[in-house]
């Protein structure tokens, strides 16, 4: 009676066990099959300009046979349509495609698709209905060739600047300057060869400043600008450090003196002989010619000339 008791009691417990693993089972099934579980693969990607890139969206649970799919592009906080009622629509319309299940697929990617991109996915059947997932894609661009400005001389013991200037790269370019083919170091310090100059090189501006250059600052100078996806260089420019002649200076400044001098004398003995005097005349002014041997001339009023008034007084 007793063991009858015990074998009751053992097939209880373990019916009790098989009930709470079916239940388990049960409820593990439910979720699963009752629930859209969306996943990626790279949540962020990247991509070359004018490269193939893929979004994954991938459907890890769902009931639903037919779900929607839409995909929207965030840019700037605003968001607009990508994928939606199955067509590709916005810009990428004609450069990108969907892979089953949920894959967007974009082709010959341009500077203007770095955004943030959402799959959204809803099942109407399941029991948890929506599901969205967000990937942030980068397009890096090359760096274009960068505009460069090198003075062409420069005296001894002044300041100078080089600038170097690239804005269509993607993410922003950093820069090397480079003289006689080879790269200026970001510290003079570290270099036996640039040692003695007194410059500092900024790579995110893509400035390169002397305080006071040297001989030996002069040569071919060339820029990089530079990128996770590649670089381009501005032709070489040469820069001439001369040293400045006094003497010369002196001897230009007193020609110059003596010359002023000579044009100053020049105009003051022009004025003291008068040839700088103007003498005025206009037709209505005349002079009356002398009398002479008690002849008196007059005009008449018919003729324009003249004739004797009187005859000779004795």
């Amino acid at each position: 009676m007793y063991g009858q008791t015990e074998h009751c009691i053992d097939s209880k417990m373990a019916l009790t066990r098989l009930a709470c693993i079916l239940v388990l089972l049960s409820t593990h099934c439910y979720f699963n099959v009752l629930a859209v579980i969306l996943k990626t693969t790279n949540d962020a990607p990247w991509a070359n300009e004018f490269e193939s890139i893929e979004l994954s969206c991938l459907i890890e649970s769902i009931s639903t046979n037919d779900p929607r799919i839409e995909w929207k592009k965030i840019k700037d906080g605003e968001p607009s349509y990508v994928y939606f009622e199955k067509k590709i629509s916005g810009d990428l319309e004609g450069r990108a495609r969907i892979r089953e299940p949920a894959t967007l697929v974009i082709t010959n990617a341009t500077r203007s698709d770095s955004a943030s991109y959402r799959c959204e996915v809803t099942a109407p059947i399941d029991q948890k209905t929506f599901d969205e997932i967000l990937i942030n894609l980068v397009i890096r661009v090359k760096p274009v060739v960068p505009k460069c400005a090198v003075p062409k001389s420069v005296p001894v013991g002044k300041a100078a600047e080089l600038r170097c200037v690239e804005d269509e790269g993607f993410p922003k370019s950093q820069y090397q300057w480079f003289r006689n083919k080879e790269e200026i170091p970001d510290d003079p310090k570290t270099s036996p060869k640039f040692f003695n100059s007194s410059y500092m090189l900024n790579a995110e501006t893509g400035t390169l400043k002397f305080s006071a250059v040297r001989k030996d600052d002069s040569g071919e100078y060339f820029c990089r600008a530079k990128n996770d996806a590649g670089h381009s260089e501005c032709g070489p420019q040469t820069m001439e450090v001369y040293n400045i002649n006094i003497a010369g200076i002196i001897l230009g400044v007193l020609v110059v003196v003596v010359v002023l001098l000579c044009i100053t004398v020049g105009i003051c003995c022009a004025y003291k002989r008068g040839y700088f005097i103007s003498q005025k005349q206009t037709g209505n002014n005349y002079k009356a010619p002398a009398k002479g041997d008690g002849v008196d001339y007059v005009r008449t009023e018919d003729e324009g000339d003249f004739r004797h008034k009187s005859s000779f007084v004795i």
